[in-house]
């Protein structure tokens, strides 16, 4: 009979094999992984052994792992990287000042995006942002449009330097951040200041103005974060 410690390195053996077949392209993004049958045939390996493989490459961010379905190739690249972090960040956040640290975080990195748009952002990138901004004022009375299009507003700015790793990074923050911001009251007052803050954000980018656009962008995350601390407390 094999062992525990045998399982484990065949299952091993598996997500390497698998893992190069998608790195390679054999198995292509999006392609469903071949059945367990084909698989325990070609590899000479139990069905344990399988679904031990099948959840080490989901962890890996390899494949995307759905009940009753055949889990499907992911191949990888920066958002599977990050949503691969996602367990690991959901404890961290549950630590003490958890939750502060990341957004922390995402005031440095946004204050560095603002400054490159003030100094850098093409026409297309200024359209972009003010059609952002625009689709931000109208969802002003619609708290969970305004939301979405908050979300969108900060979503531009990630991509100005075209850098693929950026937009990878707002997903994970937006993903990670989710729960709390959306157990957030939806006033109408607080909504006009956030669009408010946006439009000097804009405004600042607009003028090639790299101070005031940082200014303005950490006062509006400042202000963001006491708006959670009103409603969590200490996090």
């Amino acid at each position: 009979m094999q062992s525990q410690e045998d399982k484990g390195r065949a299952a091993d053996l598996v997500v390497s094999k698998l893992a190069q077949k998608i790195q390679s392209g054999e198995l292509e993004d999006g392609q469903p992984l071949p059945p367990e049958r084909n698989l325990m045939e070609e590899f000479g390996i139990s069905r344990t052994v399988v679904r031990e493989a099948v959840v080490a490459l989901s962890n890996k961010g390899l494949i995307e792992a759905r009940p009753r379905h055949r889990p499907v190739v992911r191949k990888p690249g920066y958002d599977a990287a990050f949503e691969a972090l996602e367990s690991i960040v959901t404890h961290l956040l549950h630590e003490p000042d958890g939750v502060r640290n990341l957004f922390d975080t995402r005031i440095i990195i946004e204050s560095a995006l603002v400054r490159e748009a003030a100094k850098n952002a093409n026409k297309d990138d200024l359209i972009a942002l003010k059609q952002a901004l625009e689709a931000n004022e109208a969802a002003i009375n619609d708290s969970d449009a305004f939301y979405q299009t908050d979300i969108g507003f900060h979503q531009v700015l990630y991509g100005i330097p075209r850098n693929p790793v950026l937009p990878a990074i707002n997903k994970a923050y937006t993903t990670w951040l989710a729960p709390h911001w959306s157990q957030m009251p939806r006033l109408p007052d607080r909504n006009r200041r956030n669009f408010e803050a946006h439009k000097e954000i804009y405004e600042a980018v607009l003028m090639r103005d790299p101070d005031a656009a940082e200014e303005a962008l950490r006062c509006h995350l400042q202000s963001a974060w006491k708006q959670v601390r009103e409603t969590f407390g200490e996090l």
